[in-house]
């Protein structure tokens, strides 16, 4: 069957698992995003330092991976469903206590509570990715689950920015909350179990801390963890401070602030579903290779500039958003396809722990290394970031070739070996 005809028999279900996932990445990722463009606000409304925010930013990650780690023993052994409703629940508990922090020290706590939660889920919805479409059209489907990262910036991180200019920097994290409430009603009430892959849990009939034992000696995982890693702290580094460099370094204003996202967005959705196409149909590692310098070249590029007229900005980051993408979804794609059934919800668990942790070794080497201004309040070293960005990129290029061949191989030898649901 051509992916043609597999993409047109796509069933109503799949479509509304791909919708629901979508909305569930995009309230994680804005809590996790709008973070970042209220640096600047922060810094000043909490007379925190670069350093502190740095640590508000990492406190997400690092817990997020903690309980990932934690998660990954039991990942296998319960309905994906319910695991999904469970760490959803306490997202967005987390979420509405970041809407109530008053100081550095509360906002800190709940940045972890809701990391604890948060974190896991995007493993989850992996893992129900993988259980549901064939490998020969991820890629696709991945394209259209992170649009949530580009709607995110048409409407999210605009809507975000203009409720903490006129209500508080608290009003965006009680919006989302209140949000992922019905997100989470609709999950209960539509979506159907998801527990074909316990059958194959029992037959292997392993402890929890075996399973995770297993899974972390396995060697082309571990090879598939470092990867993660890699990639993860290269593509991390510069995010923490990006709004703040805008505004303190190129003199986007906080009022303009929310259209250079709205148009990166805007034009992001275009871009994803293209990704990922061109992806399925030219190669996943040729499309990462190709984001890779096209990424490496437009940060430099954004690392050096100074004050910058809005239209340039707005198109720089275009072009920079499309090359991050193009290594995101075809080297994403890639990683589901490594794991063996039995361990999936495991590896995704620990594969996205390692990205919640990783993330937040980049945050707290960004903070070290960047210093503010004392007069003008312009960042400082961002160019550095921005060369350790560049040698990461690179290094991930031999990494995931690794992956790479292995996920070959595997295809070609085994070519059932991705359990797909027909839900």
């Amino acid at each position: 069957m051509s992916t043609e005809s597999k993409e047109k028999n796509f069933s109503p279900y799949q479509i509304f698992i791909i919708a629901i996932l979508s909305f569930i990445q995009f309230t994680v990722i804005l809590d996790f995003m709008v973070i970042a463009p209220l640096g600047a606000m922060l810094l000043n409304i909490l007379d925190i330092s670069p350093s502190q925010f740095g640590w508000i930013v990492s406190a997400y990650a690092f817990s997020a991976g903690i309980s990932g780690l934690l998660a990954a023993g039991f990942a296998d052994k319960y309905d994906r469903k319910k695991l999904l409703l469970f760490f959803y629940t306490g997202f967005v508990v987390g979420t509405f206590l970041c809407g109530f922090a008053t100081d550095f020290h509360f906002l800190l706590i709940a940045r972890i509570v809701t990391g604890l939660f948060g974190g896991v889920i995007a493993s989850v919805s992996l893992a129900i990715v993988t259980d549901l479409f064939p490998f020969e059209l991820r890629s696709r489907v991945m394209g259209f689950v992170q649009m949530s990262f580009a709607v995110s910036q048409v409407a999210g991180i605009p809507l975000g920015i203009y409720l903490a200019n006129n209500f508080g920097w608290h009003a965006p994290f009680i919006l989302i909350a209140s949000i992922s409430m019905f997100v989470g009603i609709i999950i209960v009430m539509r979506m159907k179990p998801i527990d074909a892959h316990l059958s194959a849990a029992t037959a292997h009939n392993r402890s929890v801390f075996d399973h995770l034992k297993k899974t972390l000696s396995h060697v082309h995982y571990r090879k598939a963890f470092l990867t993660t890693a890699m990639l993860t702290i290269g593509g991390f580094l510069l995010m923490p401070f990006s709004s703040t460099f805008l505004v303190n370094n190129m003199a986007v204003s906080q009022i303009q602030l929310p259209l250079v996202f709205m148009f990166t967005g805007a034009a992001s959705m275009i871009i994803l579903p293209v990704v990922g196409k061109i992806s399925d149909s030219f190669g996943k590692f040729k499309i990462f290779v190709v984001g890779t310098f096209l990424a490496s070249v437009m940060i430099v590029i954004f690392t050096h500039m100074s004050i910058t007229p809005l239209w340039e900005v707005v198109v720089i980051n275009i072009i920079l958003f499309a090359g991050i993408m193009s290594r995101m979804i075809p080297a994403t794609t890639i990683m589901t396809a490594v794991p063996d059934l039995v361990d999936r919800g495991a590896f995704m668990s620990i594969n996205s722990s390692l990205q919640q942790i990783s993330g937040g070794v980049a945050s707290i080497f960004a903070g070290a290394i960047v210093v503010q201004h004392a007069g003008s309040g312009a960042l400082e070293h961002y160019d550095i970031l921005g060369y350790v960005c560049v040698a990461l990129m690179f290094l991930c290029v031999g990494l995931l070739y690794s992956i790479h061949r292995h996920v070959e191989h595997k295809m070609k030898t085994v070519p059932q070996s991705s359990f797909v649901s027909k839900q």
